[in-house]
């Protein structure tokens, strides 16, 4: 078995190396060696979160690894073939349900059978894609090449307290839906829609929000407000979404001391940026893509920056597969696309 050694350091230096990295040592089934895990955070080793991605490999694949505990810095992954089914997974905090589920993705897709995944902890977390995302967003845009399946929240879960719930029912891509990513098309047409999210905070709050979106610079008047009510805890999530064909969703989230107006500001300023640079795909649908480019040994798409993410993603891929990745300075933005090696 071929051994991938990765330095958790290099780049970004977060958990997204470590994410990549057991993706694809599901899928090529090669023995995964990882070093200096998370070295970059204030915490460096895995947390729940992380340790909830290299269990979830593990159990998909039936594999083995050494290092599997909170705080450790070191990995030794075992893979062995993926296995479609029935998986259930509990972060045990608010940890990023999103990125469990994102992590064992594109293996199971792979593995010939459906399968349905469920994970409790956080789905609406400042530090990770919100469930919305995964639905709106990341979920058609990897269908247009044939990867598909479908979510469903079950329970709400905020940053700090966590216990949220969802749920993925994922299809096997087939051979005859072998077709690339391509994601070109400028989406500065597109109405503009806002979703305010509240949960065990005062109506003041979502008051407040509305009437800064309608004043903001983007003039939105399409704004939904919901009020959750099975959350273990408070929250406060703010999207805009921008629907042409696609939709691409910018998030901001409240906290203790953090202003309505900030909260506002934050969103509108990453959707009016995105407007401007003509781009089509957003800096955090960019990263998530390039695994399945990869897998298609094909696909492009324009977006609005190169994130650290996103370059460090690269280069862990590249140390798996027979691909590499161009890019391509354009006006108001890059084109990324992939070529076989």
């Amino acid at each position: 078995m071929e051994t991938i050694y990765i330095d958790g350091s290099r780049g970004e230096g977060g958990g997204q190396i470590l994410r990549t990295s057991l993706t694809l040592a599901c899928v090529t089934g090669k023995h995964l060696r990882m070093e200096n895990i998370r070295s970059a955070r204030r915490k460096p080793g895995l947390a729940k979160q992380h340790l909830s991605c290299v269990h979830a490999s593990r159990q998909i694949c039936d594999g083995q690894c050494r290092g599997d505990a909170i705080g450790s810095q070191v990995l030794d992954f075992q893979p062995g073939p993926v296995r479609s089914g029935d998986y259930s997974f509990d972060i045990g905090s608010a940890g990023s349900a999103s990125l469990v589920i994102q992590t064992i993705l594109p293996a199971l897709f792979l593995a010939g059978k459906p399968s349905t995944v469920t994970v409790t902890g956080g789905t609406h977390n400042p530090w990770a894609p919100p469930f919305d995302f995964l639905r709106e967003a990341f979920i058609p845009a990897i269908a247009t090449a044939g990867f598909r399946a479908d979510c469903r929240l079950i329970k709400h879960g905020f940053f700090p307290a966590g216990g949220g719930k969802i749920t993925f029912e994922i299809q096997p891509r087939h051979e005859s839906e072998d077709t690339a990513i391509d994601l070109c098309e400028s989406i500065s047409e597109a109405q503009i829609h806002a979703r305010i999210y509240t949960a065990r905070l005062p109506e003041h709050i979502a008051h407040k929000q509305k009437t800064l979106l309608r004043q903001s610079k983007l003039n939105i008047e399409h704004i939904e407000h919901v009020e959750v009510t099975d959350s273990d805890g408070p929250g406060n999530c703010l999207m805009i979404s921008l629907v042409n064909k696609r939709t691409v969703i910018f998030t901001a989230f409240g906290m203790r001391r953090k202003p309505s107006r900030d909260v506002v500001d934050e969103a509108v300023t990453l959707a009016s940026d995105f407007l401007t640079s003509g781009a089509a795909v957003d800096r955090y649908l960019a990263d998530q893509l390039l695994i399945y480019m990869a897998l298609s040994k094909a696909g492009q798409y324009t977006t609005n920056e190169l994130s650290t993410h996103l370059t460090t993603n690269i280069e862990t891929i590249k140390k798996f597969l027979p691909v590499d990745f161009k890019t391509e300075q354009q006006d108001g933005g890059y084109r990324v696309f992939c070529v076989p090696v």
